[in-house]
């Protein structure tokens, strides 16, 4: 995580010697997340622009960290579940799956969620709050 100071990404791809610039890092970034969640070698290289103070977190506790909010999340999500009538049949192991896949979308009063017309990609479920569904006639 980045505290202050910018830092530069580059990568040298396959066929090429010469670094390619990829993104400028700016305070309140982090990076590095990659290596420890897959347990894989560095896939680019960050470079310090200026001075910086960084905070680093080791491998064991980036994990437990990760593992720890993704299981308070998945708990979350399947209480919830379970009250969906939708999703009632479903074993306890697929309703996990289910809730691992959701992602919170907070939306502002008085904004549309989905309109009439649009094509469906996404399911919506009301976990606070109040909607109101309208039809054109």
């Amino acid at each position: 995580m980045i505290g202050s100071g910018t830092l530069s990404c580059s990568k040298i791809f396959p066929g090429k010697t010469d670094p390619t610039f990829l993104k400028a890092y700016q305070p309140g970034e982090a990076f590095g997340e990659l290596a420890l969640l897959y347990n894989a070698p560095r896939a680019a290289t960050i470079t310090a622009n200026e001075d910086c103070l960084l905070w680093k977190l080791d491998r064991d506790t980036f994990n437990h960290i990760v593992k720890d909010a993704a299981q308070k999340r998945r708990e979350k999500y399947e209480d919830f579940l379970n009250k969906v009538p939708i999703f009632e049949t479903m074993e306890p192991y697929e309703r996990s799956r289910l809730a691992d896949a959701f992602t919170e979308v907070r939306v502002a009063a008085g904004k549309f969620i989905i309109r009439e017309g649009d094509e469906g990609h996404e399911l919506f479920l009301l976990q606070e709050g109040a909607a109101i569904a309208t039809k054109t006639l």
